[in-house]
C-alpha cells in the first residue's frame, strides 16, 4: 500500500471509530469536558504517529493503546484535581473496555458475515429498517404488506440473525 492510499485508509478508520475512541476516553475520564479534550490530543498524537500505523492490523486496539497513554499523561498533568481518577485504576478500567471493545468488534464482524447469508429481499428489509431506520409503516407500504406482517418477518430474520452469530461467535 503506497503512502497516499495509507493514508486514506488511516483517515478513513480514525473517522470510523471516532465514536468509540471518545466513549473508551469518557469511560476512563468519567468527564466530557475532559474526555473532549484528551480525544483531541488522542488524534493529535495518532496523527503523529501515522508511519507507525500498520493497515493490516486492527486500528483499534492501537488507537485504545495510545488513548490510554494520553489519559494517564492528562492524569498527570492535572494531579492536584481530585476529581480524576488514579492511575491503577484506569489500568484496571482500560483493561475492561478494551476487551470489551474487542468482542463487540467480533460481534459486528459476525453479523456482517451473518447479514450476507440471508436471501436479499431479507436483507433489503434488515437494511431499509435498521440502516436507513424506515419505519415499518413505510417499508410495509412500499412492499405492499401490512405492518403486522412486516413486523413478524424481521422479528425472524432477528431470530435467523441471533443464532447465525452466536453459532459464528462459538466457532471463534
Amino acid at each position: 500500500m503506497d503512502m497516499p492510499e495509507r493514508t486514506e485508509h488511516f483517515v478513513h478508520m480514525l473517522t470510523e471509530h471516532q465514536n468509540r475512541l471518545y466513549g473508551y476516553i469518557y469511560s476512563l475520564m468519567g468527564d466530557r469536558s475532559r474526555a473532549a479534550d484528551v480525544v483531541q490530543e488522542t488524534n493529535l498524537v495518532l496523527w503523529r504517529k501515522i508511519n507507525e500505523f500498520d493497515p493490516e492490523r486492527p486500528f483499534l486496539p492501537w488507537a485504545f493503546a495510545i488513548a490510554r497513554f494520553q489519559v494517564l499523561a492528562h492524569l498527570r498533568d492535572h494531579k492536584r484535581d481530585r476529581m480524576l481518577l488514579d492511575e491503577e485504576l484506569v489500568h484496571t478500567l482500560a483493561q475492561d473496555v478494551e476487551r470489551e471493545a474487542e468482542q463487540l468488534g467480533s460481534f459486528q464482524d459476525a453479523l456482517r458475515k451473518c447479514l450476507l447469508t440471508l436471501p436479499e429481499p431479507n436483507r433489503n428489509l434488515i437494511e431499509q429498517r435498521y440502516f436507513k431506520s424506515q419505519p415499518v409503516a413505510i417499508i410495509a407500504e412500499a412492499l405492499n404488506h401490512t405492518v403486522g406482517n412486516v413486523k413478524v418477518t424481521l422479528l425472524r430474520i432477528r431470530r435467523r440473525l441471533a443464532e447465525c452469530v452466536k453459532k459464528r461467535l462459538a466457532e471463534g
